[in-house]
């Protein structure tokens, strides 16, 4: 397997072209970029540190919900259940 060094991840949504854009980047270069800005912690002890199904879904639709908070055309789009779904 191809080792890859430690990166961040961006998801933009650029609304011209009506895509989602996920770019790879070192962390270091967004140190002084994201300093001051909104910050969500997800901490994994509350999910028993099961990154399953359920946790990427919640993860995604807390994604998409940020991008319409700068980006509310995005919305339209968006059919997304909010809560925990139970199985």
């Amino acid at each position: 397997m191809v080792r890859h060094t430690p990166y961040s991840v961006i998801v933009t949504y650029v609304e011209d072209c009506q895509q989602l854009i996920v770019q790879a980047v070192e962390p270091a270069k967004l140190t002084t970029l994201v300093a001051g800005k909104l910050e969500m912690p997800i901490l994994l002890d509350e999910y028993d540190f099961k990154l399953d199904d359920e946790f990427a879904r919640r993860l995604g639709v807390a994604m998409l919900n940020l991008i319409a908070l700068g980006q509310p055309n995005i919305e339209k789009y968006m059919n997304v259940t909010q809560q925990p779904i139970e199985d």
